[in-house]
């Protein structure tokens, strides 16, 4: 039996918070389902979340947005490279006339047999909007985006690797999931029959540097899989180590989730993690979340000092 389902989220580290805000809840039209800050560490970073009207697993994206700190990394190989979005076959012409009209250069691409419309986001993370089949999931509507051409949720996300062969026992044995074709040098892994919402590219890069694998803007921090529950995340967490794969965290309570994160063999950071009951309502009202800044329990007596850290950006 499978222990993951799908994706959870995907976390990226990124430049200015307003223009990551725009971009996410204007240009792409996916709704804001929670504003709080970074967990770890002491620097005072936003944490925002993107997704569906309800936040559902698998159509969240989330960001840390690095310019009033000043940390900025380095894409490479060896790192998560493309955050890929499922929207409908016959959206994408609109989507490419949308994002060029906005001013992001986006054009047609093709990889494993599926039209996609590349661009990036405004810290210059790529990102393509892939024609998926077979994703049932209902498309986020916002302003000047109908049904027929919202995005559905997370596609993939394209892993850059210095030795393809490294991920191939981590992908399949490890985490159950099934090496589904090669494209060129390219590999593709899913989960048998939820192509659409699990997907992993395999891109062989073996010719450019290594990329940050710190918190730092304009990097892909970490891909995170969907356990379902704890008993789920636990026995894959004790499944990896067993493999020999132990470069697996301790669970961490993020509020709203619980998660353990594992580092692949080919660089790119992978969480497990499944959300808590109360979800995103455990510190606003069910369905009017994303409105206003919270904080965990645990930063409580650093409100004040971490509000006066961040940088200003309008909501």
């Amino acid at each position: 039996m499978a222990l993951i389902s799908g994706y959870h989220h995907v976390t990226m580290s990124v430049d200015g918070a307003q223009e990551d805000f725009d971009f996410f809840t204007g240009t792409l039209g996916m709704k804001s389902i929670k504003k709080t800050v970074l967990f770890d560490g002491t620097t005072p970073v936003y944490h925002l979340y993107y997704g569906n009207d309800a936040g559902d697993a698998s159509t969240i994206v989330t960001t840390f947005p690095f310019r009033k700190p000043g940390v900025f990394g380095r894409r490479g190989t060896n790192q998560s490279k493309i955050i890929q979005l499922s929207v409908p076959r016959q959206s994408l012409d609109f989507w490419e006339d949308r994002l060029n009209a906005a001013g992001f250069k986006a054009g047609r691409t093709e990889r494993f047999g599926l039209p996609r419309v590349a661009f990036a986001h405004p810290s210059g993370i790529p990102h393509e909007l892939v024609a998926a089949e077979k994703d049932d999931r209902r498309s986020i509507v916002s302003d000047g985006i109908s049904a027929e051409n919202g995005i559905k949720g997370i596609y993939g996300v394209g892993i850059a690797v210095f030795d393809r062969t490294s991920m191939d026992d981590f992908m399949s044995v490890g985490m159950g999931m099934e090496k589904l074709g090669e494209d060129g040098a390219n590999l593709k892994f899913t989960l048998p029959g939820a192509e659409a919402t699990t997907a992993v590219e395999v891109l062989h890069e073996p010719d450019t540097p290594q990329g940050t694998w710190t918190l730092a803007g304009g990097t892909i921090h970490h891909l995170a899989l969907d356990t379902g529950n704890e008993e789920n995340q636990l026995k894959l967490k004790a499944h990896l180590e067993g493999l020999g794969f132990t470069d697996v965290s301790d669970q961490k309570d993020r509020n709203y989730f619980k998660s353990c994160y594992v580092r692949s063999p080919g660089g790119a950071l992978f969480e497990i993690a499944w959300t808590v009951p109360q979800g995103w309502a455990m510190d606003e009202p069910a369905g009017q979340t994303g409105r206003t800044l919270v904080f965990p329990p645990w930063f409580e007596d650093r409100k004040a000092e971490m509000i006066a850290g961040l940088e200003e950006f309008r909501w």
